[in-house]
């Protein structure tokens, strides 16, 4: 009976020590992988989509975030945001450019490379870093007069403006390359030439370390890969058969993703505006006022987000004033100059030409559209105004039919228009009588008897 107890127990023993060497599931490993997923231009949203699954890595002590991405760049404000998050990550970052046909152009490039460990999957590219020139020649404007020389120029920043830009974006992707020991050289390729390479040859010229088709390869590549995160300290990584788990963007990010569009926040200034104006015509309405006050708070909030030109968005505002002095006092040079320099404003207003951050010029035309329509609305409004009947003033009174309260030779009292008014006549009216006011002097009333031909006469 000792000996079968004493088998059981070590047979007990055995079981519990290959559960503990032998690799098992990832719940009972405690391995947790976060995916996060950039797919589209990277803005605002991005950078707080990052920051927030990063801080969640943190705080579920994951062995590590996979950024895989799919974009054409974007706000260099929100890609340096991203770049320090990775770099002051505790969580090891691997970089992933996925799936097959997918890119990570201009600024993904950046952030490709400040990643702990960057990997492509097949068919994908990255590359064209170039930073958007500002201010530059217009397209198919000529430059300058060619010559032979220019073979030798052809790299060389056009102007000064270019050139600090570049510059600094050389110098960045230098500093971000030599931190994670990759090709510093075609970085800076990618830079001044706008060079790309494919899985394959990103992989061959070093500016990635792996290719891998899933993320199940990837993990079973990067396990036992030793990096180097925030504060100088070494992890070895444990990857194999981890949890992968995607991230949600949060309501924040997801906030951020509409109203950060150029196109929507935009949209929603004018909607503020339109609104505003409404509730300033017809006081009391409300509805217009309270709409209006958060579609323009909500508008601003997201221009203050995104690198504006200053310069177009007070164009927009002078325009704007513009169009409402006409629609309170109604001229057509008012009108004309606030709808110029309404859509002057658009067009200087986002000041970049990054992928998914330009401003649509069916928004601008739709908008400038509308603003033309309220012009015209009020100029018609003038004019039927102009030829219509007067209705204030001594002028209204003319032709109103009165009747004659008493009388005393050639002066009296008459009833018109609701009113008890003072009346004077060259005839001799009776109390009762029906009579027509011919003028007005001051305030009394100067009444004849009425021309039945003349078909003229008011209500009482």
């Amino acid at each position: 009976m000792q000996t079968i107890k004493a088998a059981l127990v070590a047979a007990i023993s055995i079981v519990a020590l290959l559960s503990c060497l032998l690799p098992g599931s990832a719940e009972e490993s405690g391995r947790l992988a976060l995916t996060v997923t950039i797919d589209g231009a990277i803005g605002p949203a991005s950078a707080s989509y990052v920051k927030e699954a990063l801080v969640k890595a943190s705080e579920r002590r994951a062995e590590i975030v996979i950024l895989r991405m799919n974009t054409p760049g974007g706000l260099n404000s929100s890609m340096r945001e991203i770049i320090a998050d990775v770099l002051g990550s505790s969580v090891p970052v691997v970089g992933y450019v996925a799936p097959a046909g997918a890119h990570a152009a201009s600024a993904g490039t950046y952030i490709l490379y400040a990643t702990h460990i960057a990997a492509m999957a097949p068919g994908t590219n990255i590359g064209a870093a170039t930073p958007v020139q500002i201010g530059g020649p217009l397209p198919g404007l000529p430059s300058g007069t060619p010559d032979k020389d220019n073979k030798d120029k052809k790299d060389e920043p056009k102007d000064a403006m270019t050139a600090k830009a570049t510059n600094d974006a050389v110098a960045f992707i230098r500093s971000l390359a030599e931190l994670r020991g990759r090709n510093a050289d075609w970085a800076e390729k990618a830079v001044r030439e706008a060079a790309t390479l494919s899985a394959n040859g990103a992989l061959e010229a070093h500016a990635i370390d792996l290719v891998a088709r899933d993320p199940a390869e990837l993990l079973r590549q990067i396990d036992g890969r030793v990096v180097e995160v925030a504060g100088g300290r070494a992890q070895r990584l444990a990857t194999q058969n981890a949890a992968v788990e995607v991230v949600d963007p949060g309501w924040i990010s997801r906030f951020l993703a509409v109203i950060t569009d150029p196109n929507v926040a935009f949209i929603l200034l004018m909607v503020g505006i339109y609104g505003l104006i409404f509730e300033f015509m017809s006081p009391g309405a409300v509805a217009p006022g309270v709409v209006g006050t958060i579609c323009l708070l909500l508008g601003l909030y997201a221009l203050n987000l995104l690198p504006i030109n200053y310069a177009g968005l007070g164009l927009m505002l002078v325009g704007i004033a513009l169009l409402a002095i006409e629609a309170f006092n109604p001229t057509v040079v008012i009108g004309l100059g606030g709808v110029v320099a309404f859509v002057l404003g658009a067009v200087m207003l986002i000041r970049v030409e990054a992928p998914g951050y330009r401003l649509s010029w069916w928004v601008i035309a739709l908008a400038a559209a509308m603003f033309t329509g309220l012009l015209l609305v009020v100029l018609g409004a003038l004019r039927r105004a102009r030829k219509g009947p007067v209705r204030v003033g001594a002028l209204a009174m003319r032709g109103l039919i009165a009747e004659v309260i008493d009388w005393n030779e050639n002066e009296g009292h008459v009833f018109t228009h609701g009113e008890r008014w003072q009346a004077r006549g060259a005839d001799d009216f009776k109390p009762g009588e029906k009579v027509e006011v011919a003028n007005i002097a001051g305030l009394t009333l100067v009444v004849r008897r009425p021309n039945p031909a003349s078909g003229k006469g008011g209500q009482l």
